[in-house]
């Protein structure tokens, strides 16, 4: 995922997930909230529950590979907050894509 699309600010991650929408799946939870820009911001994180640390990257790497292809198509002015649960480690990067798809699909995210 390119650079200028990353949430990277600690505060910034504290204002979506205080503010934010959160949207629950069994692979992950989705937050998102209006910024004041028109680009998209996107955030990963896992939690210690997901493993160690090898399972924390897989996991927030599944998250980076499923969002990737759907930048161009999500309406601008988000940020995205994608926070990784512990069955996502026992699922293919497709079905990773599949589940965000639908997911921003639901909250009228996606631009198709």
């Amino acid at each position: 995922m390119n650079k200028r699309f990353r949430l990277t600010k600690s505060s910034d991650f504290k204002r979506v997930r205080r503010l934010g929408k959160a949207i629950p799946h069994p692979l992950l939870v989705s937050i998102y909230l209006a910024n004041q820009t028109d680009e998209i911001r996107i955030g990963v994180a896992a939690g210690k529950s997901i493993g160690n640390a090898v399972a924390r990257n897989r996991a927030k790497r599944l998250l980076r590979a499923g969002i990737t292809p759907l930048l161009p198509i999500i309406h601008p002015g988000y940020d995205i907050l994608l926070i990784a649960r512990k069955p996502i480690l026992d699922v293919k990067s497709t079905q990773v894509h599949q589940t965000l798809q639908q997911l921003l699909r639901s909250t009228k995210l996606l631009q198709t």
